[in-house]
Order: C-alpha cells, then structure tokens, then sequence
C-alpha cells in the first residue's frame, strides 16, 4: 500500500468534502500524492470543486482598513494561539496599529515592519509585539500583509475571519454610494473566495489541468468520448464564471453579473470604474493548528 498518514486522511477530506474511506481510496490510488488524489476523486464526480488552499484553521484575526481618504488600504493577517485573542481588544489595538503602520510607512515586508516605530507609539512594532506576547500570554506573529494605493475599499467578514481589499480605477470615488459599491464587490469575494479577476488571469497551465479532469469525468460519467471536448468546453465556461470575478453572478441580484453591476454603479454614480485588483485574506488558511482526537478515529484505516 502507499505510505500515507492519518493526517493525510484528514487533509483531504478537509479539502474536498468526501467520506474518509473514499479518501483513502483516493490516496492508495495516488500512491499517496494529495494533488493526483483530489483529480481522481474529482473524475470520479465525488468531490464538486477542488480547493486550491487548505482550510485547516489557525487563530488569530484578517483585518482590513484604508486610510481616512480612501486612497490607501491594507489587509494583514495576524495570528495567536487560540480564538478567545482576538476578542481582546488590546490584541485588536496592536493589529489595528500595524496596520496603520503599513498605511503610514509602505514597509516592504513584516521583517521591515516590525522594525519601524509604530504609529501612535514611540516603540517598534517588533516592541509592541513582544508585549503583547507577555501580557497575553500567547504565542503572536504578524504573518503577512499587502498594501494598495489609488481608490481602495476594506471589507472585514465575521469579525475578523476573512479580510478583503478591493482596488479601482475611477473617478467617482468621492461620490455618494461609491464605497457602498465596493463593499458589495468585495462582500461577493468574501462569500465566494473568489481566485480571479477576469478570465485572462487564470494561469493557462490551470485551465489545462481543469479540462483534463474534467474530460476523464464526462468519460466516466458514461459520455463518449467524440463530444468529451464539446462538453469540456462548456464546463470550463462554467469555471470561469464560478471563478473570475467579472463573470459572477452578482450575489445581491443573480440576474446582472459583477461586471454589469459595476457599468450600472458607474452610469448612476456619472462617471467610470474598473475593478483593478483585489486581496483575500482568510484567518489562519493552510497553517497547520495542533493535531486533535480525529487523528485516532481514521489512523486504523491506513494501517
């Protein structure tokens, strides 16, 4: 049998939904590799969508904000031991004031972060950490941020769990309903963890690997195999709606798309707006949390 793990077990079942003992199959099919895994179970029509990222949880908060004016917006992502943390507010006053930190002085990475003076402080990031830490009683780390200029919109879902931040091309920023618009823009990437803007942004080594086990499940499903290519083609167009962000259904009105929500929101508001880029933060996505009981439940099934 292929060398696999309990917690291999675990990871991909997390990953795409199926039973445990249709994920073992999957694994001794693969000889162990989780990617080949996910495609057998994918053409076998066991698991609907194939998750790109883990989804295992770690603690802590996604947190997004823009400058007072709109013009400069930052998601970061901030972790610690256990989800009671992010409930303390001085925790949110060191996530808050890192973020401002990012906004005020464009670091080019956390190492950089940490090493300047906080806003609103004459202490270093790395400084207001360390005290954090202390008087916590937690294990904190900054792990990661991305900063935007030009017409941002923040978007913080569920307290904390997912940040997003939204970036436009406009010239009715300053007008009333704008941030309302890009609220509901970046809510759709929130709700439908959107990976793309437009079609042209998908890898093409993507959209190969999708025909390709797309074209073994129509095979399965019993179709021959002169219309496989015919029904593949349909099914990618199905992705790129599912997955770009333009292509969306709009989630507030399922009969316009995001793209023709945003024509509409710019002919109200007089004048234009283009989605130019966007970031999704989700707490804690693929960080490895301390290992639970589910572990004993599937380990006799690898044995």
């Amino acid at each position: 049998m292929a060398a696999f793990t309990a917690q291999d077990v675990k990871a991909l079942r997390e990953k795409t939904g199926c039973g445990m003992m249709d994920c073992k199959k999957a694994l001794v099919q693969a000889d162990g590799d989780m990617d080949k895994a996910i495609d057998f179970l994918r053409e076998q029509g066991l698991a609907k969508q194939a998750k790109k990222a883990s989804r295992i949880a770690a603690e802590g908060v996604a947190y997004a904000v823009t400058s007072d004016d709109n013009t400069v917006g930052v998601v970061i992502e901030v972790n610690a031991e256990t989800d009671f943390v992010a409930k303390n507010d001085s925790f949110m006053d060191f996530v808050k004031a890192c973020a401002d930190t990012v906004i005020a002085e464009n670091p080019a990475d956390v190492e950089a972060l940490l090493a300047l003076k906080a806003v609103g402080s004459d202490k270093t990031v790395a400084e207001l950490l360390q005290e954090k830490v202390l008087t916590i009683g937690e294990n904190i780390q900054i792990r990661r941020f991305e900063r935007m200029e030009g017409a941002c919109v923040a978007y913080v879902h569920a307290g904390g769990k997912i940040g997003v931040l939204v970036n436009f091309a406009t010239d009715v920023a300053d007008k009333d309903g704008f941030v309302a618009y890009g609220k509901d823009v970046a809510m759709q990437i929130a709700a439908l963890n959107t990976q793309y803007l437009t079609r042209n942004d998908v890898p093409a080594e993507v959209i190969d690997h999708e025909k390709e086990v797309m074209r073994q499940q129509v095979i399965n499903e019993g179709k021959p195999e002169a219309i496989a290519d015919k029904i593949v083609m349909g099914k990618i167009n199905k992705y790129y709606k599912e997955n770009c962000l333009v292509d969306q259904e709009f989630v507030k009105d399922n009969k316009l798309t995001v793209a023709q929500y945003t024509k509409n929101t710019a002919k109200e508001l007089g004048g234009s707006i283009e989605i130019t880029k966007f970031v999704r933060f989700e707490k804690g996505e693929g960080i490895e949390k301390r290992q639970d009981d589910f572990a004993a439940e599937v380990a006799s099934m690898v044995k």
